[in-house]
């Protein structure tokens, strides 16, 4: 890694509250650590400029056991239901690595729809290569014509009998141009805003394109892209679940998702919170560290005083979706706070290393841009205000 990128995970222990992690946790984050230090981090810079990860990496992380934890093992899981252990992996590649590098859309979002919904043919036919690492998995909701409004859905599907004709058009999916195996919505009854169907589609079917590469503001190393399908034949034994039903099991794991997205924007605030402590000790100005000026004292502390609130908070709403507590309404406020701070802390430390914030020498201008998307996907801070307001009672269907 570049000299302006210092490791910061040696004092991260120190600016963190009391953790909810025993001996276990530990040993497999020395692990997890070891491997992103080893077999991640000096790789990141390549993998920004061509825009996508290496597939070895995929298999690496598979080798080491850190894809779909939760796997019973007679597909070659670990077994491991706690998400605790999910959420170290997410945290160890915020804190050395690279957020572009998409492990958690495969194992925690993706892979689960074909365990819950899938065949148990299905689940011995897909989930053991995407537990190696052999198969990428990717998610096909958003549309070019309708954002992520699922009733908007122009991708369709026609029953031939023996098997389903998918036409349409996918865009801004993360893994794109990597997948092997892409979950794709798509509608199946025109009638019905919500009658849509999820259909399992490989690469290699006839039909089915990938398009652009696209080009984005942030998370460089993440394969975005365009996905486009024309009179692809889905046999019967890739549909997902029951026809008709896939509004339903996409809506099944929200509140996992965005509990999800509250533990990596706090990893990547907490990253550029070290990151920054380090640099103004260090970067002299006026005849003085600049961290020794009042102004950078009570701007880090109040930095750190809201970090630590909101991890011990999420900490406990992980222990809550271990015992299946969480509900959707919390988890939308765990998303919006978290990804919120996120932005607002990266702010401020780029403020703080001035001038050397702008350049992209510096990992904390990369993480600048990558953090803008936070606000966004899983769905934008706007929706998660209306799923709280709603939790409320305050819903104009009701209240009008």
């Amino acid at each position: 890694m570049p000299a302006t990128t210092p490791s910061i995970t040696h004092s991260l222990p120190a600016l963190l509250p009391r953790r909810i992690f025993d001996a276990d946790h530990g040993s497999f984050r020395d692990s997890v650590r070891r491997f992103v230090a080893r077999e991640i981090a000096p790789h990141v810079d390549s993998w920004r400029t061509q825009g996508h990860t290496g597939r070895d990496i995929w298999r690496q992380a598979g080798a080491q056991s850190l894809l779909c934890l939760w796997a019973d093992e007679r597909y070659g899981g670990a077994g491991i239901s706690d998400f605790r252990y999910d959420m170290i992996v997410a945290e160890e590649l915020l804190y050395e690595g690279d957020p572009g590098i998409y492990f958690a859309l495969h194992s925690r979002i993706v892979a689960p729809y074909i365990q819950r919904f899938g065949s148990e043919e299905q689940r011995q036919h897909f989930l053991p290569p995407a537990i190696r690492g052999d198969s990428i998995l990717a998610v096909a909701m958003t549309e070019p014509g309708a954002g992520s409004d699922l009733a908007g859905m122009q991708a369709h599907a026609e029953d031939h009998g023996s098997h389903w004709l998918l036409n349409g058009s996918k865009t801004y999916i993360s893994n794109g141009q990597l997948a092997d195996l892409v979950v794709v919505a798509a509608r199946t009854q025109p009638g019905s805003s919500h009658g849509l169907t999820l259909f399992l589609v490989e690469r290699g079917m006839e039909g089915f394109e990938r398009g652009r590469r696209l080009a984005k503001l942030g998370l460089d190393a993440q394969d975005t892209s365009e996905l486009f399908f024309h009179n692809v034949k889905v046999p019967k034994s890739h549909v997902l679940g029951e026809p008709g039903k896939g509004f339903v099991m996409l809506a099944s794991n929200l509140a996992e998702e965005r509990l999800l997205c509250a533990t990596q924007a706090l990893a990547h605030a907490s990253a550029a919170f070290a990151l920054t402590l380090q640099f103004v000790k260090e970067r002299r100005a006026f005849g003085k560290p600049i961290g020794a000026f009042q102004n950078t004292r009570f701007t880090l502390a109040g930095l750190h005083a809201q970090l630590q609130a909101q991890q011990t908070w999420v900490d406990q709403l992980v222990l809550q979706h271990n015992d299946g507590q969480l509900d959707a309404a919390t988890a939308a406020a765990a998303k919006l706070l978290c990804t919120e701070l996120e932005g607002r802390v990266i702010d401020e430390c780029l403020q703080l290393h001035g001038g050397a914030g702008y350049m992209d020498d510096y990992r904390i201008s990369r993480m600048y841009r990558d953090a803008r998307v936070s606000r966004i996907f899983a769905g934008s801070s706007e929706i998660m205000k209306e799923i709280i307001g709603r939790s409320l009672g305050l819903d104009e269907r009701k209240l009008g």
